[in-house]
Order: C-alpha cells, then sequence, then structure tokens
C-alpha cells in the first residue's frame, strides 16, 4: 500500500493541479497505478489544504506541485477569529467535497477488487494548517486553553469530513497527522493523543478501518499510538522497524519504512527486496509493504515493481 500523488498523477501525464483539484483525475491516476504496479489499495490522498481550503485559509495553487497553506497569511493568525469559524459542509462544493466524489468514482470503479482509502488530517496537522505551524508551537506553552479549542474544532471537522468520505464509499481512512511529530512525550501526550483518541474512536464508530500516518521521526511517541487502536500505522524511514513493532505492540499493524528516497527512488530492484526483506524480519508477519512516506514522482518502474513482486512472494 505505498502512497502515491505525484507519481500517479505522472503515470497519466497530467498536471499534479489538476490531480489535486478534479476528482476524476485523481481517480484515474490511483486506478491505473494500483494496475500498472499491482497495489491492493487506492487513495483519495492528495495534499492538506482540503479542510484549511473549506474554512477559508489562504491556499497557494501550482501547475505542477501539490498546493500549499499560505502560512504567512493564516487563518488564525489572529485567535479570536476561531470563536467565529463554523466548521465547513464536506458536501457543500468545496474541496472537501472534491475528494467525497474521489471516494465515490473509486467506488464504483474499483471498490470490489481494492480498497478504497479516504483522506483527513489529524487534530495537530489541522491546527498548524489554520493556525501555522510556528504559532501552535507557541501556543502550547502560550495559551494552551486555546489549542484544546483549536484541537476540538479540527477533531469534529476530520470526523464530519471522514463519514462523508465512508458514506460515498471509503473503507479505510487515512490520518495525516504529521505535525504531530515535532513535538516530544509530554506535549504530545497532554494535547494531541487525547483528541487523536477521539478521532480513532470516532472512526471506528462510523465502521471505517483507520491508518495513521505521521511522517518524521516519531521514536519518543511510538508507546503512546500504539493505546489508540489504529488499524494500520504508517512507519517513516528514520524510525527502526523493531523498535516500532517493540514499542507499537504485537497486535499493531505497521507500514514502511523504506527509505523514499536513498533505497526507493535511488537504490534498485535487488536492494529494494533485500531492505522490504529486512523490514518483514523486523516487523513479523502483521507487515504492510511500502516506503516511509510517499513515493518520489521520479522514482524508477522498476523499484516501484519491485515492491508489489516482494509483496507478492510472501502472501499468507
Amino acid at each position: 500500500m505505498p502512497i502515491t500523488m505525484m507519481f500517479a498523477a505522472d503515470q497519466i501525464g497530467e498536471p499534479y493541479g489538476r490531480y489535486a483539484s478534479d476528482h476524476r483525475v485523481l481517480a484515474e491516476a490511483q486506478i491505473r497505478t494500483a494496475e500498472k504496479f499491482d497495489f491492493d489499495y487506492v487513495s483519495c490522498i492528495s495534499d492538506p489544504g482540503r479542510e484549511a481550503a473549506d474554512c477559508g485559509a489562504r491556499i497557494q495553487y501550482f501547475e505542477d506541485q501539490p498546493p500549499a497553506v499560505d502560512e504567512a497569511h493564516a487563518l488564525l493568525a489572529d485567535k479570536t477569529v476561531l470563536t467565529r469559524l463554523k466548521a465547513p459542509d464536506p458536501l457543500a462544493g468545496g474541496r472537501m467535497h472534491d475528494r467525497v466524489e474521489a471516494a465515490a468514482l473509486l467506488r464504483e470503479r474499483v471498490g470490489q477488487e481494492r480498497l478504497v482509502e479516504g483522506w483527513i488530517e489529524g487534530p495537530c496537522a489541522e491546527a498548524s494548517d489554520l493556525r501555522g505551524i510556528n504559532r501552535l508551537m507557541t501556543d502550547f506553552f502560550d495559551d494552551p486553553a486555546f489549542v484544546r479549542d483549536l484541537f476540538g474544532f479540527a477533531l469534529h471537522l476530520g470526523l464530519a469530513f471522514a463519514r462523508a468520505q465512508i458514506e460515498a464509499g471509503a473503507e479505510l481512512i487515512g490520518v495525516g497527522d504529521a505535525a504531530a511529530s515535532l513535538v516530544g512525550p509530554q506535549i504530545y501526550d497532554e494535547f494531541v493523543l487525547p483528541f487523536e483518541r477521539e478521532l480513532v474512536m470516532g472512526l471506528h464508530g462510523m465502521g471505517a478501518k483507520v491508518r495513521l500516518h505521521i511522517c518524521g521521526n516519531i521514536r519518543r511517541i511510538l508507546p503512546a499510538i500504539g493505546s489508540l487502536g489504529c488499524d494500520l500505522v504508517d512507519i517513516d524511514w528514520m524510525v527502526p522497524l523493531d523498535q516500532a513493532r517493540r514499542e507499537l505492540g504485537a497486535h499493531s499493524v505497521v507500514a514502511g519504512n523504506l527509505d523514499p528516497v536513498k533505497t526507493l527512488r535511488n537504490g534498485t530492484p535487488e536492494l529494494i527486496t533485500a531492505a522490504l526483506a529486512e523490514c518483514h524480519r523486523h516487523a513479523g508477519d502483521r507487515y504492510v509493504v511500502a516506503a516511509g512516506c510517499e513515493v518520489p514522482r521520479d522514482t524508477p518502474e522498476a523499484n516501484v515493481l519491485a515492491m508489489a513482486r516482494y509483496a507478492r512472494s510472501c502472501r499468507p
């Protein structure tokens, strides 16, 4: 289940700006990529700015790169704006609605053959998109009450967005909470963990599986992540899989953790096969073949095919 975004758009010769803005382009790219490289799933993932855009945040759009939140002009640079901010309707025709339509189209076209994954931002990531990541990091110390209010807003927004995707056909919801890798265990346990736990419980209550994706070095918060009860946890390349297995517990299913550049993009099929065997050895059988994060867009096709061959060679 490797994450492909720009790589997928390139497979059908579409600029990434169209992939991130038109669910029909995204669905076609995901389906063609999954078929070509024998993936077990298709995903609605594209960029972290969909919820923020519909809230009114300023987003920078590019022809062939992912959209980016304009942190210099963050929507909540003035904290008082939160008291007036209303959660947008995921079906109101904005960027969230486009992702919901992607889930429906993927379900219609390949839902009988492949798992359909929706995607939302986690509470820490969404708070960073709305407030600005640097401001948020000081808010943990300067205004804890505001952080909790902001995380609460992000939680309910994420649940509403996930529900719309699940009702459209997504069976698995990916939760991207990358900003959580920047805090230590004390802040994670006090601020992030309670909201992630409520989010995971809410998604399970809707009947969905949950994939947690916190890119970066999450070594110090692994035990807390293990307590969330996620169905799948992505492990980035800088976190040893034997440590992840030990601290997440034997019950967790883990994905990763090939270095996306050094090993996957710049390596050879033989190197990738050997690296995956080592990952598998450390992770055990509750393991999903993937890179630590997104497959880089210029990764050789032979290297991506090597991932699928390894996965198929180990089928139970």
